[in-house]
């Protein structure tokens, strides 16, 4: 067995024994007004970090690209309150045309 099946089995198990643990953690902690404004807020953060990191950096270091127009296109899109699929198809369609330009 390589090693990448130990890994994967000893991750799984990990992941289970985790997610296990979440149901024996009492009501009361999960119903916390603090507690449940930090898990609502948990996914926001995460998915900004991976925004702010898929955008600007390539190979270990900043970059400026098409990525940040579309990024700037989908940011105005959002303030002006357009519905999601037009925000993506116009951060795609923005960052793609200044690809094939460039």
């Amino acid at each position: 067995m390589s090693i990448f099946w130990v890994s994967l089995l000893i991750t799984s198990a990990l992941v289970f024994i985790i997610r296990f643990a979440g149901y024996l953690v009492p009501e009361k902690y999960l119903t916390n007004p603090t507690a449940l404004r930090i898990n609502s807020l948990i996914p926001i953060a995460l998915l900004s970090a991976l925004v702010a990191v898929q955008s600007f950096t390539g190979k270990a270091s900043i970059i400026i690209d098409q990525r940040m127009a579309g990024l700037g296109v989908a940011v105005i899109a959002l303030l002006l309150k357009a519905p999601f699929p037009i925000v993506v198809i116009g951060a795609a369609a923005t960052s793609a045309a200044i690809f094939h330009l460039g």
